[in-house]
């Protein structure tokens, strides 16, 4: 029998990246998503049910419908300067709709979580690289929602014994499918990959680099990508360890290699071999100068090992979905 998978804001990004990966393993696959920034021709396998987290009745019924065996979960808001200005917004969407939704998998015995967590719950940190053990001090309410989270999911293994998660930190996600099926899709997007392919596509008419004066080698802020692609198979993995080990874990999902903001639009312009306009300006409010991923403890108790560490290899695959007819035909839709 296949086992049945709950994706929420698998429309979405990376949620439909994962929602490829699950369908192409076999797994039956339920996307919940409301299309708030997702896209329904992301969603390549199994169900498409359209629902908000916070309609906690439509919620309710995807479980007493389904006999679900584990959760992934992606929904939420992801904008950092947007959560230092409507930090409300984040806590509902993120830590509010969250504790509902683990409410639920306890409820229908739902044993097995993957939660989509970030690497902005380390805050600014004391070191160039951070482990899983690495102090958490976040310094914007969108790392502070997912804390939240983490805590809640931490909690509820310690008081439900047979519910299990695993939270993975993700780092700087860019790149799309490799098939160019999917990719990032949503308009106003911030992701700084995905901005820089749409200035080469002519999309944009210049981009910005925010902050010049950050304590790091060229004074950009410096931030570990991994292609969407690497990290859709972490949640695989992660969803197999917790078949095997009956155990919780948290997880960074990096390539523990660092690059400034002034190389990714350099590799930008090699790549697409387009000389677009970029304006210096100043820092955007929650950005620390440094984040870089030790996913060792991943790659020690899983069997991720990942396949596209490649900075032109992630920008590749991004500025050719940006100029794909996939793309251009969901945004008329």
């Amino acid at each position: 029998m296949q086992k049945k998978i709950l994706v929420t804001g698998g429309a979405g990004y990376i949620g439909s990246h994962v929602v490829k990966a699950l369908g192409e393993e076999g797994y039956d696959i339920i996307t919940y998503d409301n299309l708030s920034t997702g896209f329904k021709e992301a969603v390549l396998f199994g169900e498409l049910v359209i629902g908000d987290l916070a309609d906690h009745d439509k919620l309710e019924s995807v479980f007493k419908n389904n006999k679900i065996d584990a959760i992934m979960h992606f929904a939420g808001s992801i904008v950092v300067p947007e959560s230092v200005e409507n930090p409300l917004k984040y806590y509902q969407n993120n830590t509010v709709n969250s504790c509902h939704l683990i409410d639920f998998a306890i409820k229908y015995h739902v044993n097995k979580f993957v939660f989509s967590s970030t690497a902005a719950v380390y805050g600014i940190p004391e070191t160039n690289m951070v482990n899983e053990e690495s102090p958490k001090h976040p310094i914007n309410p969108y790392g502070q929602s997912k804390l939240m989270t983490e805590h809640m999911l931490k909690d509820s293994s310690f008081a439900h014994k047979d519910f299990n998660y695993v939270a993975l930190r993700y780092f700087n996600v860019s790149g799309a499918d490799l098939e160019g099926k999917i990719g990032q899709a949503f308009p106003g997007a911030t992701h700084l990959i995905k901005v820089n392919c749409e200035a080469a596509s002519g999309k944009r008419e210049k981009t910005f680099i925010f902050g010049t004066d950050f304590n790091t080698p060229d004074g950009t802020g410096v931030r570990d990508y991994i292609h969407v692609v690497d990290l859709a198979n972490a949640h695989l993995e992660a969803l197999k360890f917790m078949e095997k080990n009956n155990d919780s874990r948290i997880f960074n999902c990096g390539y523990g290699k660092g690059f400034s903001v002034r190389e990714v639009v350099s590799a930008v312009k090699e790549v697409s071999g387009v000389d677009y306009q970029v304006e210096e300006t100043e820092r955007r409010a929650g950005d620390p100068p440094m984040l870089i991923a030790d996913s060792t403890l991943m790659q020690k108790e899983t069997n991720w090992a990942p396949k596209y560490n490649d900075l032109h290899k992630i920008i590749k695959t991004a500025f050719d979905w940006e100029r794909s007819d996939t793309l251009k035909n969901w945004k008329k839709s």
